[in-house]
């Protein structure tokens, strides 16, 4: 509770602050700061400059020299990993561009553990301290971290966390997995803190989308939703990896957008105007390679989306490009880890 009140202060609040807004007494606030404080999660900080009697009180903050997350992403086409502290600042970004896919699982795993290990003795020389590390990746994933399928990648039913862990440098930190598109969906909403509902759409080689309702990632039932890349939009059209036709990705995935943005632009619009009539979502947030295309694709995108949205007269649709542009899976998964440090801090603490 003390955590969180400062760290989502407009201010940098003073003890005594922190104990009105919680409820708390002064003495306990002060106890709890002191531990907070010693296991590296807040500091203080100066206080304002004088403007009346009596005494200023020193401020709180979060500490940018405690606990750190280290963010990972491994696609068809590239690796990734960064380093983001508790006030949400990259420190440390690392990207490799190179074909995954004659790689195999164990191969790609073991150059990306290899970045990570980069940014992770990077981060150390910083002064931080790596909580642990999330990974990205374009594909279904259980709670376990399994990769069941990623088929731009080739695999299937892959233990990424043992693999990863298989790096020395990173056998010691707990890792988890997750879609590219569900961390890049929530790490847009961290950085924005804008929209509570939205659709992210991740253009990469293939296309990922993660919803967000209410401020809550939804992931469906096993955990596998968002596969809007496999959206038939075009039912005899041209055969795609995962084995049926007309999919969504071969004609506006990252490898076919330079060859026909306004069949790109079409496509995407019809795939997006049926996840609209069937959800009811308002803002639809277009991320990773569709960033640099987004003023080309708009107005062909919006076209379809009027002409198709049951709706579309009495509530258009709001579309706009991603903030974080093509960072978005990566930031988002380091912010897993931070909002797991911030979420618990007694287990930190403990761990410290």
């Amino acid at each position: 509770m003390v955590l969180h009140t400062v760290a989502n202060s407009a201010d940098q609040p003073s003890r005594a602050a922190v104990a009105a807004v919680t409820g708390l007494t002064r003495a306990t606030v002060s106890a709890l700061v002191d531990d907070l404080i010693s296991g590296g999660l807040l500091t203080e900080v100066d206080p304002p400059p004088r403007t009346g009697a009596g005494r200023p009180a020193v401020g709180l903050a979060l500490t940018a020299a405690g606990p750190a997350g280290l963010g990972l992403e491994l696609n068809v086409d590239y690796l990734a990993a960064c380093v983001v502290d508790l006030t949400g600042a990259v420190r440390q970004r690392f990207v490799e561009h190179a074909d995954q896919r004659p790689s195999g699982a164990p191969d790609a795993l073991a150059a990306l553990g290899a970045l990570a290990a980069r940014a992770r003795l990077a981060a150390e020389a910083d002064g931080l301290i790596v909580a642990g590390a999330a990974l990205a990746v374009p594909g279904l994933v259980t709670g376990d971290g399994l990769v069941r399928v990623a088929p731009n990648l080739g695999w299937q039913d892959v233990d990424a966390p043992a693999l990863l862990r298989a790096t020395p440098e990173l056998a010691d930190l707990p890792v988890t997995v997750d879609n590219e598109a569900n961390l890049a969906a929530l790490g847009e909403l961290r950085v924005t803190g804008g929209d509570p509902t939205f659709l992210y759409v991740s253009g990469e080689i293939g296309i990922g989308a993660g919803l967000v309702l209410g401020g809550d990632l939804y992931r469906g039932v096993r955990g596998w939703s968002g596969e809007i890349g496999h959206l038939t939009v075009f039912p005899d059209g041209r055969p795609c990896r995962c084995g049926a036709n007309g999919c969504l990705e071969q004609y506006a995935g990252q490898e076919a957008l330079p060859g026909d943005e306004p069949l790109a632009a079409r496509a995407l619009g019809i795939a997006l105007a049926a996840v609209v009539n069937l959800l009811d979502v308002p803002v639809i947030v277009l991320g990773g390679a569709y960033v640099p295309y987004f003023a080309r694709l708009r107005e062909g995108i919006e076209a379809e989306l009027s002409r198709r949205v049951l709706t579309s007269g009495l509530a258009p649709v709001s579309l706009r490009a991603a903030a974080l542009g093509a960072d978005a899976a990566m930031r988002g998964a380091a912010d897993t880890v931070i909002r797991a440090v911030r979420d618990d801090p007694a287990a930190w603490l403990r761990r410290s």
